[in-house]
């Protein structure tokens, strides 16, 4: 931060402070925590009027606000947690930040900056003054105003009601209602960090009585390797008050028949099934006022040739070193935990409204399945464990990451793209979500590192850089024939690799079109399989990586608005690993090269 810029810190804490001199006699919780900003033009002149809407984790309206004659805002006696903010005035575009965390004993400060084509958020974190945010003296002063009085227009269907007061009994149920609705086509995705698309899917999200957050996701298509469907399910609840999410997901896939491949052994008419169902709960709890605790579980029961049953488990516990930034230690054992990945949507989340990036996670969520390859015949399900230490630091735009992590896998997935003739039955799976293969690359243990680098350039604009060093596997003596699937997994060893990796989000002011983009570098003479990360939001993936989101006008009478999406994954298919299997040719991959568009229509 600058000189400016910190005196600015400063002298706004101080004015909070004495705004808040009625209410010293009632100070808030210890682990409280709040929201103040400063609302300016493009001149550094300040706004007083602008509309300040205060939402939570769920994109539920919480709190609203106006700014003072001084274009001061704040929300006082937070619990922590994450919220969103968006500021609208006359005659400038709105602007609006996602994922503002607000911790015990901290304040999280905000420089808005409005202007008439690109508006945009700076967040500071501080320590607040004492008392309470802000004083109601200065509403005293819109009603001269002329400028500011249209914002006190109330919109149609706005609610006045005090959102700590409990709801009208004659309200409706079910109110505040979104909805998501895909339609897609191409290759699969990835059923390990990324998401699995049949096809169509669809997330409904809904407020119950006002105090409950109920969604409930599907994902439904035909597989390309069978006539038969694929589909899955997901119901998630959580109350607005705080407490643990619940969610119950069921899936169902049907594996491609091939001739000599897979546990059906070339019969035809017997496509063998996956059928799972899991029980998830997450929480995310303050234990003191610089310690946070996100702790999670599932249980997990799989159907393939046979009934599996397991448990998944993770924690993270942060603690906060004020302006020193942040300590994160981390644990899961298992699969890697899904309810990260709803909560960390990384650089996307300046390109989605809070609303759509919390029904998408919920379909991530559910397209994560299972990791399954055959061992002489039977089902063996891939299990990790891992310890991760974590560091955070944020400085203005400017985010900083450093993550070390030890990792143990029994009954790794390798894809392969193998002939029907190159290994047996017993040991190669066909994989549902590409044209290739899945072996048991059997068990390895591997540390790492990454540091990256974040870097919001505005609003609609962020960029990153990553580097790191991580284990991955490499045949040895790759020239040798390999005859069976045993044989590949005595010739794999461990090695490590560097790798360094960019990326870029914008959302383009015309025409609205929203971009991210990425590219990994490594040496892809070995195989380094994905690593999730639990200290940061950093998920490199292989080769060069493409996603383009494209508004489209609406059709007459339609509600809502409907987009074009396309989607590049590897795209200059770096990864592709051969290996001699006598005369059958064989590679090892990393990442499949993907293609995919679609529409996506949100109500």
């Amino acid at each position: 931060m600058d000189t400016g810029r910190m005196k600015f810190a400063v002298s706004l804490l101080g004015v909070l402070s004495v705004s808040g001199t009625v209410a010293l006699a009632a100070p808030a919780p210890n682990l409280s925590g709040s929201i103040a900003g400063y609302v300016r033009n493009a001149a550094g002149i300040p706004q007083m009027g602008a509309a300040v809407f205060l939402f939570n984790r769920s994109e539920h309206l919480i709190d609203r606000s106006l700014t003072n004659d001084r274009g001061i805002f704040g929300f006082d006696s937070l619990k922590p947690d994450t919220y969103s903010i968006r500021v609208s005035l006359t005659s400038f575009m709105p602007a609006a930040r996602q994922r503002i965390l607000v911790q015990p004993g901290m304040q999280s400060l905000l420089y808005v900056d409005l202007a008439s084509v690109l508006s945009s958020i700076e967040l500071v974190y501080a320590t607040p003054g004492q008392g309470a945010l802000m004083s109601d003296d200065w509403k005293l002063t819109l009603k001269g105003s002329a400028a500011t009085r249209s914002v006190l227009r109330m919109l149609p269907g706005a609610s006045t009601s005090d959102p700590g007061q409990p709801s009208d009994p004659k309200s409706p149920i079910f109110t505040e209602t979104r909805s998501l609705f895909n339609v897609s086509a191409g290759d699969f995705g990835s059923g390990s960090v990324a998401a699995t698309d049949l096809g169509t899917a669809f997330a409904v999200s809904t407020s119950v009585m006002g105090r409950n957050e109920l969604q409930v996701s599907g994902n439904l298509g035909y597989n390309q390797g069978t006539a038969m469907p694929a589909a899955g399910f997901r119901t998630s609840y959580r109350r607005d008050e705080g407490g643990p999410e619940i969610a119950l997901s069921v899936q169902q896939v049907y594996l491609p028949v091939r001739p000599g491949v897979g546990p059906s052994g070339a019969q035809p008419d017997s496509a063998p099934v996956l059928r799972t169902m899991t029980l998830t709960t997450y929480n995310s709890i303050a234990l003191t006022d610089d310690t946070r605790l996100d702790y999670g579980a599932s249980l997990d029961a799989v159907s393939f040739l046979g009934r599996l049953s397991y448990s998944n488990k993770f924690a993270r516990l942060t603690y906060t070193l004020g302006d020193k930034g942040s300590l994160l230690i981390a644990l899961s054992s298992g699969a890697p935990p899904a309810e990260l990945m709803i909560q960390n949507q990384g650089g996307e989340n300046i390109l989605r409204g809070g609303d759509e990036a919390a029904l998408a996670g919920g379909l991530a969520a559910l397209a994560v399945l299972p990791k399954i390859s055959l061992l002489d015949g039977r089902a063996a399900l891939q299990r990790s464990q891992n310890f991760e230490l974590g560091y955070e630091k944020a400085l203005s735009s400017t985010k900083f990451n450093l993550s070390a992590y030890h990792e143990t896998v029994s009954n790794a997935n390798l894809t392969v793209v193998a002939s029907e003739t190159a290994f047996s039955a017993a040991d190669l799976l066909p994989d549902f979500t590409s044209n290739s293969s899945i072996v048991d690359a059997g068990s390895y243990e591997r540390n790492g590192f990454a540091a990256s680098v974040t870097q919001a350039l505005g609003d609609h604009l962020e960029i990153g850089t990553s580097v790191g060093r991580g284990g991955a596997l490499e045949i040895e003596n790759r020239d040798e024939p390999i005859a069976t699937a045993a044989e590949l997994r005595s010739k794999l060893r461990g090695t490590d690799r560097f790798w360094a990796s960019a990326r870029a989000s914008t959302k383009l002011p015309v025409t609205g079109t929203q971009l991210t983009a990425s590219y990994e570098w490594m040496n892809y003479s070995a195989i380094m399989p994905d690593h999730f990360y639990l200290t940061q939001n950093n998920y490199p993936q292989a080769g060069l990586n493409i996603r383009v989101r494209q508004p489209l006008p609406g059709v007459f009478g339609m509600p809502g608005r409907i987009e074009a999406t396309a989607e590049l994954r590897n795209g200059l298919a770096q990864g592709y690993l051969p290996v001699s299997q006598g005369s059958q040719p064989v590679l090892l991959i990393q990442t499949p090269r993907l293609l995919r568009g679609g529409l996506s229509f949100i109500f």
